[in-house]
């Protein structure tokens, strides 16, 4: 309603009567009245034209300038109704189309709208359809919101306030419609005209700004579609020809359409690489963690891919790869984040990564591959990208300067266990086998290893001697105290002996051959050390028991060093053969030196009772035997104690050394036999020979070589014919190779042969057999028997033609006179002294 119905102004209108009576005789209506010009809007002079009126507009463009209608004052163009000038409302109209008149309105239709009956913008009305507005219009549209959104904000209160109004009169009255007032009831109304296919809407492209929107709103694969939309249209306006993408934050150089394509792909790259990095992070209840974002980020990166098939190799923007890059770099701060929060030094962080590792790994294979499109191989990427980073935070480490505890760790985590429960709990089927390479170049592993060895050279050395030096303080001490030394020993070297073969096989044996060598040298040193403290004179000084303990304790030691170098031997490589040779050397001589002396010990107690043998007395009585069996079964006890591989051999030296002495006062003519002893003497042998096999078998001695000798000996002495003995002789050097043909000849003296003939047919066999056995190598020292048992030289004896010129001194008959030789006092010693 104008001003004019406001101010009572009258104008002539035509009644309800006249219209209906115009309607029923086909009129048209009324003719049309004047409509006086108001008072109000102050017109000057009617015959000046134009003369304080508004500024007649063109009809082709509302929003179109009018020239000099901004520069002119506005007291000079009037004022609207309302007191508004006129020039100020013309600048609204243009800015946020406020204007309140509609120019050629038509049902459906907005003025300045497309032609699809679309209601436009602003800024859309200004533009041709199909032109995109700029980044810079978008600012002047934002800057305008805030004065839109204000102004909506009013008018809806006036509207509250109005309904508010209408309240009290009631509701509305419900007027016919055009359609009741036309058609009258009852009759059918007329079919409606038939739609016209209206044409197909255009797509509008969209801004900037509004492709920028749509990236923060985690919307990719649509927003990614317009960006190649926009570069396609960068691409046909600078001639067609695409050229290199374009750096990151790149502010000079091409055109504006060329920096927007550049930002916005700077911006739709760093929503994509956010959007990885939330991902692994976890579910959550952000946009971007779900499963389709995923699948939108997959979708970009097919849609790149075939952009850069059309790009051509040299303006491909490469977003695959960069998204490899960018996955690595989540694995790599993913990683950094685990491992420095664990306590416990290098081995607690790399527990930490496997955990860390198998966690995430679980949620690429349950959750993010599936999301991927399949021809993008997202569960390889996403796993080589992990295998990069552990193999950069791996690299850190083992550049720094780590203790041996650390190596130890980093290279088993390294062989061990990153393949056997990471690499083998993820399935690797999808994957080639070798794709990942190794977390380490084969050099920084050889460094780390040969650092290692370094390390335990120098640190079980050290050690060794240390313990050695330790454990030798405690011999010369009279208290008996235990020995830890091999144990102590085998609990330095196992500890890696044991550790690096589980590492690696190279690296075991590399490690092995370490640790045999410094052993040797450790044992080498334990040999001249006992053989120091058993020739020092402090050791008289010591208690007999103490001295014999702490003797059976050194030999103690060699077993179990014995089987480490063995052990070590086997496990290195063949260099390492001198290595063990040199030990075991050590651990022998130190063997042999305790077992001389505990036996040289008790033979001191046995001799008085070996010195009894082979007498008339012998003969007759058991006395001496007796002695020697029972003082063996007593002081054997005292050598349980030792270890079973040393006692074994000391009882077979006891053995031996046993029928040694028992022989040998046989074999020094102590006794003679006649034609009627020697039953006698044989059958003598036979029991003693028994009694000490019963005594030796129960002492457990395994030297069964032995049990034959006395009773070869009985044998010889007690045959009657040459052949007999002949076949008995040959058999007694064939089992006894050290037998020589002295010990022959004397062995014939005891039993009185004196037939020429006979002895020499004898001796021939035992020579033949020597000459035989003469090419063949010496027996070992433990089968030796005969070589131990001296034959005196032969008697100096008077014969008949020498005893002719002297007196025959009260002969009854003329016999050999023979001189005995003089025997070497027996040792000061004994094992009774050291037991008392």
């Amino acid at each position: 309603m104008s001003k004019a119905w406001r101010t009572g102004s009258h104008v002539e209108r035509p009644t309800d009567a006249e219209t209906q009576r115009s309607l029923e005789q086909g009129g048209e209506g009324p003719p049309p009245t004047k409509m006086p010009i108001l008072k109000s809007l102050r017109v000057a002079d009617a015959k000046v034209p134009g003369a304080g009126t508004l500024p007649q507009r063109s009809s082709r463009n509302p929003f179109e300038d009018v020239p000099g209608l901004e520069e002119e004052e506005p007291g000079r163009l009037g004022t609207l109704p309302n007191g508004t000038s006129c020039g100020r409302r013309a600048t609204l109209e243009k800015l946020a189309g406020l204007a309140p008149f509609r120019l050629a309105w038509t049902p459906g239709r907005r003025a300045g709208s497309p032609g699809d009956g679309q209601p436009r913008s602003f800024l859309g009305r200004v533009l041709m359809p199909g032109t995109r507005r700029s980044s810079a219009d978008f600012g002047l549209l934002a800057r305008l919101q805030g004065t839109r959104a204000q102004g909506e904000e009013e008018t809806g209160e006036a509207a509250r306030r109005l309904a508010f109004l209408r309240l009290g009169r009631g509701p509305k009255p419900r007027r016919a419609s055009l359609a009741e007032r036309v058609v009258p009831a009852g009759e059918a109304a007329p079919e409606p005209p038939p739609k016209v296919r209206e044409p197909p809407k255009m797509k509008e492209p969209l801004s900037v700004l509004e492709i920028l929107s749509l990236i923060q709103q985690r919307e990719l694969a649509r927003a990614d579609e317009h960006i190649l939309e926009l570069e396609a249209e960068e691409l046909a306006s600078s001639g067609g020809a695409p050229g290199p993408p374009k750096l990151e934050g790149a502010g000079g150089g091409g055109g504006r359409r060329a920096r927007d394509v550049a930002l916005l792909y700077e911006a739709l790259q760093r929503e994509l690489w956010a959007l990885v990095r939330e991902t692994l992070a976890g579910p959550g209840p952000g946009v971007g963690a779900g499963a389709g974002a995923v699948a939108q980020l997959g979708q970009v990166l097919v849609q790149e891919e075939a952009a850069d098939g059309r790009r051509g190799p040299g303006a491909a923007r490469r977003l695959r790869a960069r998204w490899a890059e960018a996955v690595a770099r989540a694995a790599r701060e993913r990683l950094e984040a685990a491992a420095p929060g664990a306590p416990g030094g290098l081995a607690a962080q790399l527990e930490a990564l496997r955990a860390r590792l198998l966690e995430d790994m679980g949620v690429v294979r349950g959750r993010l591959a599936p999301a991927y499109p399949a021809g993008l191989g997202a569960f390889g990427v996403y796993l080589r990208g992990y295998h990069s980073a552990l193999a950069e935070w791996l690299g850190a480490a083992a550049r720094r300067r780590l203790p041996l505890a650390d190596r130890y760790a980093l290279l088993h985590w390294h062989h061990q266990v990153y393949p056997r429960e990471v690499l083998g709990l993820v399935d690797m089927v999808a994957l080639e086998n070798g794709e990942l390479g190794p977390l380490l170049s084969p050099g920084t592993v050889r460094g780390l290893e040969d650092e290692c060895v370094t390390d335990v050279k120098a640190q079980t050395r050290a050690a060794l001697l240390r313990a050695l030096q330790e454990d030798e303080e405690h011999w010369g001490s009279p208290e008996d105290l235990p020995s830890t030394l091999a144990q102590d020993v085998c609990e330095l070297l196992e500890e890696h002996t044991e550790r690096a073969p589980r590492i690696s096989q190279e690296f075991g044996e590399r490690m092995a051959h370490c640790c045999l060598g410094g052993l040797a040298e450790f044992l080498q040193s334990f040999q001249q050390r006992v053989e120091r403290f058993h020739e020092s004179p402090g050791v008289r000084e010591l208690p007999p028991e103490t001295y014999i303990s702490r003797t059976i304790s050194l030999v103690n030691c060699g077993p179990p060093l014995r089987a480490l170098a063995e052990r070590l031997a086997r496990v290195g490589p063949p260099e390492s053969e001198p290595a063990r040779e040199a030990a075991a050397s050590a651990l022998d001589r130190v063997t042999r030196l305790c077992h001389r002396v505990l036996a040289d010990l008790l033979f001191q107690e046995l001799q008085p009772h070996f010195s009894k043998l082979m007498r008339r007395k012998w003969l007759s009585s058991t006395e001496a035997l007796d002695g020697i069996v029972g003082t063996l079964g007593a002081q054997a006890l005292a050598l349980r104690r030792m270890q079973d591989e040393p006692y074994q051999e000391l009882v077979a030296e006891l053995h031996r050394r046993a029928l040694v002495e028992y022989v040998r006062p046989l074999f020094r003519g102590r006794l003679r036999c006649g034609s009627r002893t020697r039953s006698r003497v044989a059958g003598r042998l036979r029991e003693d020979a028994a009694q000490l096999q019963r005594l030796f078998r129960r002492l457990e001695s395994q030297a069964s070589w032995l049990d034959a000798v006395v009773p070869h000996l009985a044998e010889v002495l007690q045959l009657e014919d040459t052949p007999s003995i002949q076949v008995e002789v040959g058999v007694l050097v064939r089992d006894y190779p050290d037998i020589r043909r002295k010990h022959v000849a004397a062995l014939l003296d005891i039993r009185g042969l004196r037939n020429a003939a006979a002895r020499q047919e004898i001796l021939a066999v035992a020579r033949d057999l020597e000459l035989s056995e003469g090419e063949a190598l010496s027996p070992p020292r433990d089968r030796a028997f005969f070589a131990d048992i001296p034959v005196p030289r032969p008697p100096f004896c008077l014969g008949l033609p020498l005893l002719g010129r002297f007196p025959t001194l009260g002969l009854a008959r003329p016999r050999l006179v023979c001189l005995p030789r003089l025997r070497p006092p027996p040792p000061s010693r004994t094992w009774a002294g050291a037991q008392r």
